[in-house]
């Protein structure tokens, strides 16, 4: 984000001599420019001017050479000598620039620097070394660190550098004493990263004078045309969207330039203090135009290119070697700089537009002639280039956010005055002007939407003078009605409901009534049905002793192994996620289990041992013959048809809920019971919810291949509301747990919420009146076959004892040699209870033996 200097902001509006850092970001706050942070010095002092004396040379045995100096760093700072005189401190610097008669800056005991890097006397190579001779590094200025800081080649003027006495504030005067305020710029505000662009909403907040600096430089420049210092060509042949990639470039030479010339110290200091490094006079002016007016610019040695230049899309199998040294395959979509070697038009590639440069043309140390380059391209292209590659740079930040259009001749201008100015070139008088701008569209604006969108009470004419000072041209039409022609560097204001925002941001958000917008009451109010169930489980299940937890639904191939899935037979039913956030994961989830087991996973890792989580969450199921999704036109409401289209060719996105339990089901303390995790602490899970519900849930054991990969082949079952499958319950497979790092005999269950809430009935439940006649308790135990289930049994003896029946409970399960091999004994209480009697022993006996009778269907018997 930029970093905002109110010595360098004042060149372009006035302010206060007392204006704090604090003060700035408030007034900046008003507009909408947020602070991030005012960002203090980390250096303490005292950090100050010295004068080397003189540097004795001192070789070592490990084969470096040290100076061991004597630096007057004035009287106040100066040693005392055993006479009591000031004498120069004893310094001892390795560095290899370091000599007698230099002024260079210096470090005294008590000073602290960036990373708590605290200066003191310390002995070191047989000297004791009485402070520091710092570098650029050091003091947090850049990162050279071949070398001290001389300040003879920083950047001062020869009267200058001649007032500098030792004992003068290095950090006042390297403004290394002051803070800077970090600002947060909205991505549709791009012009916002400059100083022209500060200053002028600067300017709305306070009403301070603003001088825009792009007027004068366009009053200084030469004519140009299509032809002049060299020929441009555009060539786009894949344009994105139908948009031309480079609709202006300028071009502009410098000639007989000097390339020992040094960066001007104001100049370097800006730089800095605004984040960027000082490498040499032509680039550093280059940065210095960008972050001024907001025009990405680009110096090329001219010596060495050869024209025409062309702008052209990148050809298969091109590669390019950046300024960073990183070496890039090229996409057909990356827009180039390219120059015409040998005759050959657009053959080497200089660059990828408006992100970064090649090795091959930059200026260097020998550089006597520049072609500026100062061009304007779109947003979209910079934009996928920068992501593609992954080298976002200061240029295409402010590219693919929008950079004025008419801005680039200006910044060409102020470019070649400074390298005139300090380097002592010839700015041409012949630049080359590529434009195949479009005009921008007029916005027909009411007045009234103000009022309308905002409920401001803003008359005409403030809405007027607003839109007048952000740049817009108004002409009034008549009845509340503006045409508003927008400025150049506002390419986000596009349409009426934009120029409402910019009134509304300048009279201030909050000038906007806070009122509370009525909620219609239409047709049935409070909790659809499926909401109050979908709570009903989340409340069950946590009272149960589950945590809840959400998860993302982004699923790959991984997961598909973990959870022994068929990758070939899913991966064309799995929503496939055109930009997915992972590229190992492009998949939305078919089940719940596979995301919610990476939570569990993190908490097991995390030395978690009893883990019980569940999650409601949706899943996704591709239909393969779904229709294909109509692209739809923008600004207007799709039809019903129109919308009936797009949910067709939906996903199904019905709700789930899945549970995962680990560790321990019951822990009791050191003198009490613990007992691991099994299934039958998933299917209790299930059975309350059935309770709760009212859904009458039963579990069948799945046959073959109805067990799925997942679900242990003998620890599982199938959860049955009617006739429909709603999920399974039990173990999962040995072979999950082991891919997952889960304890033996995890259990989990998943049930489609969706298919569930469909077999509820809405309907009160009717109360049963209660009988005041006692009732009939009775144990009846069955011996039964192996293959015969506990609820085949149940609802067998529910039929025979009709509606006397008030309970029925299995209270024990017996298997052993007294029953036989392959039979089971299942005994159950139950209780009989008539709503207009009391039952006889004759009325008890017959319901007994209509149980008998219908149990023996099943080849049950009653054991005596």
């Amino acid at each position: 984000m930029p970093m905002i200097d109110i010595d360098w902001l004042k060149e372009h509006v006035q302010v206060p001599s007392d204006l704090s850092y604090e003060q700035l970001a408030k007034d900046l706050v008003k507009v909408g420019l947020e602070e991030e942070e005012i960002h203090s010095s980390q250096l303490t002092g005292p950090i100050v001017v010295g004068y080397v004396v003189s540097a004795e040379p001192e070789p070592q045995k490990n084969g470096k050479v040290i100076n061991w100096c004597q630096v007057d760093v004035g009287d106040q700072h100066n040693a005392t000598d055993e006479a009591g005189r000031k004498v120069p401190r004893g310094i001892v610097c390795g560095a290899p620039n370091m000599a007698a008669g230099e002024k260079v800056v210096v470090t005294l005991p008590g000073a602290v620097l960036p990373g708590d890097f605290r200066i003191e006397p310390r002995k070191t190579y047989g000297h004791v070394s009485d402070g520091m001779c710092a570098s650029e590094r050091e003091l947090g200025l850049g990162d050279d660190h071949n070398g001290i800081i001389l300040l003879r080649h920083y950047g001062f003027t020869p009267e200058e550098y001649e007032a500098l006495k030792p004992g003068d504030d290095a950090m006042h005067l390297l403004h290394l004493d002051q803070p800077i305020l970090e600002i947060n710029i909205t991505p549709d505000r791009g012009y916002a990263f400059s100083y022209r662009g500060v200053a002028r909403e600067y300017h709305h907040s306070t009403g301070a004078a603003y001088t825009d600096p792009v007027v004068k430089l366009k009053a200084d420049l030469p004519d140009a045309g299509a032809e002049g210092d060299i020929q441009v060509i555009v060539e786009d042949d894949n344009p994105i969207h139908g948009v031309l990639g480079c609709d202006r470039y300028y071009a502009r030479a410098v000639r007989d330039f000097d390339p020992s010339a040094r960066t001007p110290n104001w100049m370097r200091r800006r730089l800095i203090r605004a984040g960027m490094r000082s490498l040499s006079l032509a680039v550093d002016v280059t940065n210095y135009v960008m972050l001024d007016l907001g025009q990405p610019m680009h110096a090329y040695d001219l010596d060495k290119i050869e024209g025409p230049i062309v702008v052209r899309r990148a050809r298969q199998g091109e590669r390019l070697t950046t300024l960073d040294s990183k070496d890039h395959e090229l996409h057909p979509e990356d827009l180039l700089i390219t120059d015409s070697p040998n005759g050959q038009q657009g053959s080497r590639v200089l660059g990828i537009a408006g992100v970064m440069g090649g090795l091959y043309g930059e200026v260097t140390a020998e550089t006597k002639n520049i072609l500026l380059e100062a061009a304007h391209f779109d947003t979209v292209s910079v934009a996928r280039s920068a992501r593609r590659h992954k080298i976002p740079s200061e240029a295409s930040r402010r590219f693919e956010r929008g950079v004025d259009v008419d801005l680039q001749p200006a910044a060409a201008q102020m470019a070649a005055q400074l390298l005139s100015e300090y380097g002592h070139g010839q700015a041409s008088q012949t630049p080359v002007d590529y434009r195949q701008t479009a005009p921008v569209a007029p916005i027909s604006f009411k007045t009234s939407e103000v009022k309308r969108l905002t409920a401001l009470e803003a008359p005409a004419q403030e809405i007027v003078d607003i839109l007048t000072d952000i740049g817009c041209k108004v002409s009034d039409q008549g009845d509340g009605l503006l045409c508003v022609q927008v400025p150049t560097w506002r390419p986000d204001l596009k349409d009426p409901c934009d120029l409402v925002e910019e009134v509304a941001r300048l009279v201030g958000y909050d000038q906007i009534p806070v009122t509370v917008p009525p909620a219609p009451v239409e047709g049935a109010v409070g909790l659809t049905p499926d909401q109050v169930h979908s709570r009903q489980v989340a409340n069950e299940l946590a009272e149960y002793g589950l945590v809840e937890t959400l998860s993302y639904p982004f699923v790959g191939e991984e997961d598909f192994k973990d959870f022994s899935y068929d990758a070939e037979a899913i991966r064309p039913l799995s929503v496939e996620v055109a930009n997915p956030l992972a590229g190992d994961r492009p998949y939305l989830r078919r089940t719940i289990l596979p995301t919610l087991a990476h939570t569990v996973q993190r908490n097991l890792h995390r030395g978690v041992e009893n883990v019980a989580l569940y999650e409601l969450g949706h899943v996704y199921l591709q239909d393969p013959k779904a229709p294909a999704i109509p692209a739809l036109p923008g600004g207007q409401r799709p039809s019903d048809e129109d919308l009936a289209a797009l949910d067709a060719g939906l996903p199904d996105q019905p709700l789930h809920a899945a549970a995962i339990l680990t560790g321990s089901a019951l822990e009791t303390g050191w003198l009490g019971e613990r007992r691991p995790v099994d299934w039958t602490d998933a299917v209790e899970a299930v059975n309350r919810l059935s309770d709760r519900l009212g859904a009458g849930l039963r579990l069948e054991q799945p046959q073959g291949v109805d067990v799925p990969a997942q679900w242990h082949p003998g620890r599982a079952a199938k959860v049955m509301a009617g006739q429909a499958c709603v999920g399974y319950v039990g173990e999962l497979h040995p072979h999950v747990n082991e891919a997952l790092d889960f304890p033996q005999h995890s259990a989990a269950f998943e049930l489609n919420l969706t298919d569930l809430f469909a077999q509820l009935s809405d309907k009160p439940v009717q109360a049963k009146p209660i009988s005041t006649f006692p009732p009939v308790k009775q144990d009846l135990a069955f011996t039964v076959r192996d293959s015969v289930t506990a609820d085949q049994l149940r609802q067998a003896i529910v039929e025979a004892a009709g509606d006397n029946l008030e309970s029925i409970e299995l209270f024990d399960v017996f298997t052993g040699d007294q029953v036989g091999e392959g039979m089971k004994s299942l005994a159950y209480s139950v209780v009989f209870r008539a709503p207009d009697r009391t039952l006889t022993s004759q009325d008890s006996e017959s319901i007994r033996q209509a149980i008998v009778d219908k149990v023996a269907g099943l080849g049950a018997q009653l054991r005596a």
